[in-house]
């Protein structure tokens, strides 16, 4: 397709060169069962160990720390379960955010419907939570926390180190969904201060069907995957080597290549002065000013509706909101905790970049989307 431009790296991202290297003797060799202890076993255990041992150095943590996952729903699923049933308490409390995905808001849900209590903390006009509402809400009652590092749709960052160590004051288990931060800002458990944290690796350049969940040494966990006890007892199903090497590398290249994302800054700086430049107080950004993501730009194209901006530009994929929730035009829950306005909300476009994002590919995208809008 002429001038295909792939903007919508939060949604996911392409498999790295590298990691495709790292993963294509493990579609012939390797077969064997990491648990099996014989010739063919060996080495795939090997490489699920190595693999272990590249995302903890990733994230800070010991390699014992690190369990692996079908990807970042699972995660979450596992942290917020596995904490619940592990401390369940009569009056217990969930403490998460108004601006959570799915994948963590739905679990918090559903321990909700089984008894749990449910506290939702508000966010300010760019979708960041108040560490103030946090310790107003605290109690020798709450059993977790759970607020995501960064958010997928607007990449407003977290102060997830403040309030781990509010939740911290009266023994809460901490949480964080990482999927959207891993790669583009560190990620280390020690300075974030949680005891839980989710990995997805098709947002960091590395497969589909893998992620990790680092649960900290001594935290109460209960698995809800039972089985034959894989991964130490913790999430039980043979162990894909194919799949954790390939995690493995895209932990190890996000790590060694940290760098980019100061480029990446510069070309989101840049795609945002250029739809100014063509549609003036037309277009509105959405999320922090400064505290967000480096690749992410939230823009809200006023009189227009997302979804016909985005149809007026067919070589150009990108997201009217969060890539899981299809093609509906409703503000997302995110916005709707922003107090974004739902006629300005309706024109909503999310623009993620990524390592490989070009300066042209970046003017290319702005002159389209203006002239959609019928700037210029």
């Amino acid at each position: 397709m002429e001038h295909a431009i792939y903007l919508d790296h939060n949604a996911s991202t392409p498999l790295a060169p590298e990691v495709q290297e790292a993963m294509r003797p493990y579609l012939e060799l390797a077969y064997g069962n990491p648990s099996s202890s014989h010739w063919a076993g060996r080495p795939a255990r090997a490489a699920v160990e190595q693999a272990r041992a590249q995302v903890a150095t990733f994230l800070g943590a010991r390699a014992e720390e690190i369990v692996f996952t079908s990807g970042g729903t699972e995660s979450n699923n596992a942290a917020i379960l596995g904490t619940w049933f592990a401390r369940e308490r009569s009056g217990g409390r969930i403490v998460t955010s108004a601006v959570e995905h799915p994948a963590t808001r739905e679990p918090c849900h559903f321990l909700q419907r089984l008894g749990a209590r449910l506290t939702v903390l508000p966010v300010d006009r760019t979708a960041r939570v108040d560490p103030a509402d946090l310790e107003r809400e605290l109690d020798r009652d709450v059993l977790l926390l759970t607020v995501m590092h960064a958010n997928n749709e607007v990449g407003t960052i977290e102060p997830i180190a403040e309030l781990a160590r509010l939740a911290r004051r009266v023994g809460a288990v901490v949480h964080t969904d990482a999927a959207q931060s891993a790669g583009k800002i560190p990620v280390d458990v020690e300075q974030l201060g949680v005891d839980l944290l989710s990995l997805a690796g098709h947002k960091l350049y590395g497969p589909k069907g893998i992620g990790a969940l680092y649960i900290r040494r001594g935290t109460p966990f209960e698995p809800f995957v039972h089985g034959a006890g894989h991964e130490s007892g913790r999430r039980s199903g043979t162990e894909s080597a194919l799949l954790a090497v390939g995690l493995g590398m895209a932990c190890e290249l996000a790590r060694r290549e940290m760098a980019v994302n100061v480029r990446i800054r510069v070309l989101r700086d840049r795609l945002w002065e250029r739809l100014q430049e063509g549609l003036g107080k037309a277009v509105v950004l959405q999320g922090h000013p400064e505290l967000r993501l480096p690749n992410t730009l939230n823009v809200a194209f006023r009189g227009r509706r997302g979804d016909e901006v985005l149809a007026a530009c067919p070589g150009l994929a990108a997201s009217t909101g969060a890539a899981c929730h299809g093609g509906d035009t409703q503000l997302s829950d995110t916005l709707r905790a922003m107090g974004v306005d739902p006629e300005v909300g309706a024109g909503t476009v999310r623009l993620s970049l990524g390592r490989h994002t070009t300066e042209a590919e970046v003017d290319a995208a702005a002159e389209m989307l203006v002239a959609a809008c019928g700037g210029g």
